[in-house]
């Protein structure tokens, strides 16, 4: 059994991985996404993942960036997942091996309960990751190795490319590269609360703190159903724009506006990134669905 449920934990900080591309890659995903897909595309080379992937993939990348570390550690964790889960979060493995890195409670890990939480066992995988010794430096294959110590100390080697490509989008290092089909969804309470905020607009606004740490938000009009984050870098804030695509599914988001482009959910979204006049880089928008 998969497991999808994200729990919103206190965050211990995030590793962000350096890719070789970086904002000059301009071309918008393809508009062949099939529903329920996400795919980026960095340099000519595409990495198509399901939707629950994708999400676990963002929020690998997210934690690099809240904890300020560099994008190369966001390409070795997704390697990492990719070898171990394929990016599910798994309730089972080899002998007691479980999570998105397959970690084992009986190898120090954590408690079989911590590990399954996708926030605990991310940052355990960082905490490691940062007391190897040039980590930055080394073949991607080998420093996962150095966390990981599998029978198979060559098969991350496997994952590389699409590693680099999706921490390259989910870092922000590539801008709206990465792009999700998502339907619409329906209705939900319109009540807003004392925030200014619909209960669905600050669960997002909440998923995003968990996900990169304190931001500014704020309501703008649109019944609640909409908040601004102040963004201070446009990495970053590229970084947080697809992280929120990326959970556009399960956290009924409808819009994504930052930087000259927008992402809508519905038949838009299989058009991945389009152009939007009035958009800026201080301020990411989004919107969820009434």
């Amino acid at each position: 059994m998969r497991i999808r449920t994200f729990v919103a934990l206190a965050v211990v900080g995030v590793a962000g991985i350096a890719v070789a591309t970086g904002y000059g890659v301009l071309h918008h995903v393809p508009d062949l996404l099939s529903p329920d897909e996400c795919r980026a595309s960095v340099a000519g080379h595409e990495v198509t993942l399901a939707t629950e992937q994708a999400e676990n993939a963002a929020l690998i990348s997210a934690i690099s960036v809240q904890r300020g570390m560099p994008a190369r550690a966001a390409s070795i964790a997704l390697a990492t997942g990719f070898q171990e889960s394929k990016l599910y979060n798994l309730e089972s493995g080899d002998r007691d091996s479980v999570g998105l890195f397959q970690q084992r409670p009986s190898q120090g890990w954590g408690t079989r309960e911590q590990i399954l939480n996708p926030y605990y066992s991310i940052n355990a995988f960082y905490d490691a990751l940062e007391k190897v010794d040039g980590y930055e430096t080394m073949r991607i294959t080998e420093a996962a190795q150095e966390v990981q110590r599998s029978g198979y100390p060559e098969a991350y080697a496997d994952h590389e490319a699409d590693a680099r490509v999706l921490a390259s989008a989910l870092t922000g290092e590539s801008a709206h590269v990465f792009s999700c089909s998502v339907d619409e969804q329906g209705s939900a309470s319109k009540k807003v609360g004392s925030n200014g905020l619909t209960h669905r607009a600050e669960t997002v606004r909440r998923d995003i703190e968990a996900a990169f740490g304190d931001q500014t938000a704020t309501p703008v009009g649109d019944g609640g159903r909409a908040f601004e984050v102040t963004i201070d870098q446009v990495g970053h804030g590229w970084a947080m724009a697809q992280y929120l695509v990326a959970m556009a599914d399960r956290l009924s988001i409808s819009d994504v506006t930052y930087d000259g482009h927008i992402w809508s959910s519905g038949s838009s979204s299989k058009d991945g990134w389009t152009t939007a006049s009035g958009a800026g880089s201080a301020r990411l928008r989004v919107s969820v669905h009434r």
